[in-house]
């Protein structure tokens, strides 16, 4: 009977603990509450609520002793990320006394409000992982955790530490008590090399991470000489340039991975690599290493090697390495490749499962069968070999020796011969990459059945011929099919396009021919699809579509280079969510159909080079619209209030069109609006001012129109910025997830891969601009960086504003061709990228500013046909390049590139000497006058006296005087004169 009273009571306290064993305390809950208005900014812990009696250990981020009901792990991480720092009331975390586990990351903490600072950490003693990530924390938070006995992971990435880790009144010392210390997190910080003197107390730490911080110079192997028991050390990217080794230092025997990626080390590796016998992962990636890799020759513990961009000499037996029997995976990309003399051929111990050398330089074309180690290898999972020139036959081999091989890249080498397949079917292969070669011959139908999992198959760039094969459309797993650039030849098969699993098909630059409006109306799984640059013909409205269901996943379509005719298919309006859409260089001709207003998701729209007309709808006003290209066609009117609401474009493209009227002001609202191409338009009136509000702005085409007025002085406040807005950034896709890569491949970390990543798009961006003296494509990263403004060939007035040069930034400017006044504003001397600069067929006076031979990327000058005077630049730097024809029809100007003399007499060095001379005689010759004036009435005045003394004198004289005046007074008798002679006369008399 008591043995069931005993029963009872087990069985009750057991369903007690059962209904309340999960409950924490009340007092921690409580704590809780008071911790919750710090971290609740993002309403993350809405489920703390004060009800009493609610069980806290149920509550998000919280973790609770099954058996004690107390807290011991709390997550608190990214509920403040983005404010500004704030200090911590520490105090509210003392009432967790077992808490092991304390997550803080991304939360914006600077400090502590109390004067004590963090030392309320030193009162957890069963901390054991304390993650403080991505804050705004300073140095004085390690002088706190001297008392964190218990502490095992600290995690400090990401915060403001500087320099030595602790200040100098700090005591170091305390920082032994953390004996149990086993990772230490510093990465991402300020910390300089000297950060190992403040970490010499941590005998115990595994595990050290001082990545991306700011250590330079030297790496003294010394200071890791504390650390007997580490396992990894991480000190990639910084800016480390060699190691400083010393006699029997360096006792690091269970050092396991090294990782020192991202440095600035030259020079062999060292010899001191020897002695790591424990070293499983090595990781000296993107550095300047040189030299062979004897030093790695006794590492047999290695497994992973990474060494990749660096410029090792890369033995192609690998002989260095032929010891290493652990050696699983070799990610040597971009370093240099040797031969390696037979004799030192040997069987290799170790057998890869992932091996990657791609774009290793050679100085010579390399024979595949150099690569004689592959023979020995049968458990490879991943290869590639890329971009290396490899010359001979298709290696096959490597495939059959590898029936586990699932991605081979091959691309970007020579070989040559028929496209062969393996002689048994590859069960495994999920990617094969075999473009960019001198492949030749047809694609045989068995390559469905010899890699029937087949994901990926890349096969463009190559002299491929024959039709495709239709068994291409029936392989369930294919994704992605690229065989563009080759020579293949017939009908687009249906089956390709009606499959589900494909959805990026490349077919561009091809022979291929038909009508392919049909397959693409049974698009049902397609997303991409590339039929650029081959023989499609035919009209694309000449079929019933009232009856199909319209692609609902189709997102890219790109005819163009085809020879396709007609209207424009109104039904491509009803794909839905249709973003790229290029039939440019075909021969459509009509207006454009008002059912492109519909494709409201449409980011690329190229029509250009067909013989569109009309004016541009409206309505087509696409919210997320980028690039737009209509040049080449015959579309007319003026701007109408399409792209209205386009705040979204980058580009418009509108160039050799007939459009008139002017540039709407509703321009301005573009705000990214990046490159403005009008050229060769019929545009009247004068360049908007709203122009200058468009900062995104940075080419400008409105050459070969009628503008007038004068050029706004605001468009010297552009900045012209470089973006990769103006480009199409290709999407990536991973080959592999990271669960699939760390499982198959066994790799610790991403990212180290070059050739890991295709293109989820293969649209590009291209523009044309006229700059220095020809018509040029942009695209890519070269667009990214181009700036220039274009406003030739028009009526422009006034002077060129000095704020011009202002354009920093600017690569080309061209005003020609317009009416311009003035002088050439000295301020272009301050555009330091600019290259082009032609100002010629204008009526500038004045002289060349000398100051132009300050800019030294200038490769095209012209002021031809002005009126300048004076002395031409100094032909030194770049002005020495340029000829006579860059100052041409400018009769004032002199040097002796002209071949004219800046003398007194002709030159324009001596035309304002010229000048003063000139005023000079003038004012000589007003002086003769007056003197002439002068002299003459003084001896007027003496003969008229001398006369009068005469008459008065001798009568004989007098009367004849009288006689002949009277007769003169006769003669003149009703004239002025006369009455005049007769008053004056009348009066001499009286007074003789």
């Amino acid at each position: 009977m008591e043995l069931k009273w005993v029963w009872f009571i087990r069985i009750t306290v057991m369903s007690l603990f059962l209904v309340l064993g999960d409950a924490c305390l009340e007092h921690e809950r409580i704590a809780l509450l008071h911790l919750k208005p710090f971290f609740n900014h993002y309403n993350f812990l809405n489920n703390w609520v004060e009800e009493k009696g609610s069980n806290c250990c149920r509550w998000e981020r919280v973790e609770c002793n099954t058996t004690t009901r107390r807290i011991i792990g709390l997550s608190l991480n990214s509920t403040r990320y983005g404010d500004e720092g704030w200090y911590l009331n520490a105090s509210i975390f003392l009432p967790f006394v077992e808490l092991k586990s304390l997550y803080m990351p991304d939360n914006a903490i600077a400090g502590c409000i109390q004067n004590e600072g963090f030392q309320w950490l030193s009162r957890l003693k069963n901390l054991e992982i304390l993650d403080l990530t991505g804050n705004s924390l300073k140095n004085n938070i390690m002088f706190h955790m001297s008392g964190l006995s218990s502490l095992k992971t600290l995690r400090l990435s990401g915060n403001h530490l500087e320099g030595k880790l602790l200040h100098i009144q700090d005591d170091g010392r305390k920082l032994e008590q953390l004996t149990h210390l086993e990772e230490l997190h510093l990465d991402e910080n300020l910390l300089n090399n000297s950060v190992f003197a403040s970490l010499n107390g941590f005998s115990n730490l595994k595990y050290l991470d001082i990545s991306s911080n700011q250590m330079k110079g030297s790496l003294d192997m010394k200071d890791l000489d504390a650390f007997s028991s580490l396992r990894e050390l991480n000190l990639s990217n910084n800016q480390l340039k060699d190691f400083v080794i010393h006699k029997g230092c360096c006792n690091l025997q269970n050092l396991q991975v090294l990782d020192l990626i991202w440095n600035t080390f030259e020079g062999t590796l060292p010899q001191y690599f020897d002695n790591l016998m424990s070293l499983r992962e090595l990781d000296v990636s993107v550095n300047q290493f040189s030299g062979n890799l004897t030093p790695l020759s006794n590492l047999t513990s290695l497994r992973y090697l990474y060494i990749s961009d660096n410029h090792f000499q890369v033995p192609t037996l690998l002989a260095p390495l032929a010891n290493l029997p652990n050696l699983e995976i070799l990610v040597g990309d971009e370093n240099q490749m040797v031969i390696e003399p037979s004799f030192h051929s040997s069987l290799p111990k170790f057998q890869l499962k992932f091996i990657s050398l791609s774009n290793c330089i050679t100085s010579q074309q390399l024979s595949f069968e150099l690569l004689s180690f592959l023979y020995y290898q049968y458990d490879l999972r991943y290869v590639d070999l890329s971009e290396n020139n490899f010359s001979g036959t298709l290696p096959v081999w490597l495939l059959e020796n590898n029936t586990k091989v699932e991605y081979l890249i091959l691309r970007g080498n020579a070989f040559s011969g028929l496209l062969s397949l393996p002689s048994a079917p590859n069960l495994n292969a999920t990617l094969v990459d075999i473009s960019d070669n001198k492949l030749q011959g047809q694609i045989s139908s068995d390559i469905c059945s010899t890699f029937p999992h087949l994901k990926r198959l890349f096969l463009a760039k190559n002299a491929i011929q024959g039709n495709i094969p239709p068994c291409l459309g029936g392989m369930m797993d294919l994704s992605i099919l690229d065989l563009s650039n080759n020579q293949l030849s017939g009908r687009l098969p249906e089956e390709l396009i009606m499959t589900n699993s494909l959805f990026i098909l490349r077919l561009s630059n091809n022979n291929l021919s038909g009508n392919v409006v049909p397959a693409i109306l049974k698009a049902n799984g397609l997303k991409n699809l590339y039929l650029d640059g081959n023989r499609f013909s035919g009209e694309m409205t000449n079929i019933d579509v009232s009856t199909l269901e319209f692609p609902i996943l189709l997102m890219e379509i790109d005819l163009s280079n085809n020879k396709l005719y007609g209207k424009l298919p109104r039904w491509i309006g009803n794909i839905s969510i249709l973003q790229t859409l290029d039939l440019s260089n075909n021969s459509f001709e009509g207006s454009i159909p008002m059912e492109f207003c519909n494709l409201t998701y449409l980011k690329f729209f190229d029509l250009s080079q067909n013989n569109l007309s009309g004016s541009i709808p409206s309505c087509f006003n696409p919210p997320h619209i980028e690039h737009v290209h209509l040049h080449g066609n015959r579309l007319n009117g003026p701007l109408s209030h399409a792209f209205y609401n386009s705040s979204s474009l980058v580009t418009l493209d509108l160039r050799g069109n007939n459009l008139s009227g002017s540039i709407p002001k509703w321009i301005g609202t573009l705000s990214s609006l990046s490159v403005l191409l009008l050229k060769t338009n019929h545009l009247q009136g004068q360049i908007p001012i709203q122009l200058c509000n468009l900062y995104s702005l940075s080419i400008i085409d409105l050459s070969q129109n009628m503008f007038s007025g004068p050029i706004p002085s605001c468009l010297g406040k552009l900045t012209l910025p470089t973006t990769n807005e103006k480009i199409i950034i290709r999407g990536n896709f991973g080959l592999v997830s990271e669960k699939d890569e760390s499982t198959i491949f066994g790799l610790s970390k991403l990212g180290t891969l070059r050739n890991f990543d295709y293109p989820t798009s293969y649209m590009e961006e291209w523009i044309e601009f006229t700059t220095k003296s020809g018509f040029y494509s942009y695209g890519g990263y070269i667009l990214e960086d181009m700036a220039g403004i274009d406003l030739s060939s028009n009526k422009l007035t006034g002077q060129i504003p000095p704020e011009l040069g202002n354009l920093s930034e600017i690569h080309s400017l061209n005003l020609s061709h317009n009416n311009l006044v003035g002088v050439i504003p000295s301020s272009f001397s301050k555009l330091k990228q600019l290259e082009s600069l032609d100002l010629s067929y204008n009526n500038l006076t004045g002289e060349i500013p000398n100051q132009l031979i300050e800019v030294n990327s200038l490769e095209v000058f012209s002021v031809a046909h002005n009126n300048l005077s004076g002395s031409i630049p100094e032909p030194k730097a770049q002005f020495g390049t340029f000829d006579e024809r860059s100052y041409e029809g400018n009769p004032f100007l002199c040097g002796p590139m002209l071949h004219k003399s800046c003398s007194k007499t002709d030159s324009p060095s001596t035309v304002s000497t010229a000048s003063t001379a000139s005023t000079d005689e003038e004012e000589e010759s007003l002086l003769d006058i007056y003197v002439f004036r002068v002299s003459f009435l003084v001896s007027y005045a003496v003969m008229l006296v001398t006369t009068l003394v005469v008459l008065y004198i001798n009568p004989y004289w007098r009367r004849i005087w009288f006689s002949l005046i009277e007769k003169c007074i006769t003669t003149c008798r009703y004239s002025t004169v006369g009455n005049f002679l007769g008053y004056y006369i009348f009066r001499f008399r009286r007074c003789v």
